[in-house]
């Protein structure tokens, strides 16, 4: 009796945030989630997390290292709405309120395997010195109230926003069922790998 076909495909990622570069703070602390289409749903792991706060590393790169793990599965019966990462980078100002310090999105990456992916991030800024001054003196900086506004285009035109630090994320992809559905993600596809390939006779 033959097996039915699959109806949908599985996205498994995981992985972690792993470092950031932002020269001018410390003592930082980051957020997580995932945005996508209305076809694809979790299934299992996380849809967002809070890391814990680190402070820069004492070597000349200066870094911020988190390691936080990232772990979810999402199935979806097409791509369109690819889930994203949203970043959202938080730390203490001069009068030790919590303050965004960057945010940033990107795609998880389409192919499976690893990946290794460097967000800028930025900042949403005051369009006038006077806002700019009354919101570093009341410690009410300028920030999304949802950060998933990051992952769309819808009004990001009319924001004024600067260019701030840099986070690293890993990433490990396995995808499934994809082929089947008629989607070509590459040879390392996982049911396009089901053993150890047969020798090859070599001619004489």
């Amino acid at each position: 009796m033959a097996a039915a076909s699959p109806t949908v495909f599985l996205l498994m990622v995981n992985g972690q945030v792993e470092s950031a570069q932002f020269p001018e703070y410390d003592d930082l602390y980051c957020k997580y989630c995932f945005v996508y289409g209305q076809d694809w749903a979790p299934t299992a792991g996380l849809e967002e997390g809070i890391s814990q706060i680190t402070s820069k590393s004492q070597d000349v790169r200066q870094a911020l290292v988190w390691n936080f793990p990232i772990d979810v599965t999402f199935k979806s019966t097409n791509p369109y709405g690819w889930p994203q990462i949203v970043l959202s980078v938080y730390g203490p100002d001069v009068f030790g309120n919590d303050v965004v310090r960057g945010y940033g999105a990107v795609h998880v990456p389409f192919s499976p395997g690893r990946h290794k992916r460097t967000i800028p991030m930025f900042v949403p800024e005051s369009t006038s010195k006077l806002q700019k001054f009354t919101s570093w003196f009341t410690g009410r900086r300028p920030e999304y109230t949802d950060p998933k506004v990051v992952a769309q285009g819808e009004g990001r035109e009319v924001t004024r926003v600067r260019s701030q630090g840099f986070v690293t994320l890993l990433f490990n992809v396995v995808t499934k069922d994809m082929r089947k559905l008629g989607y070509d993600t590459g040879p390392a596809d996982t049911q396009s790998v089901s053993g150890p390939s047969p020798p090859q006779s070599i001619p004489q």
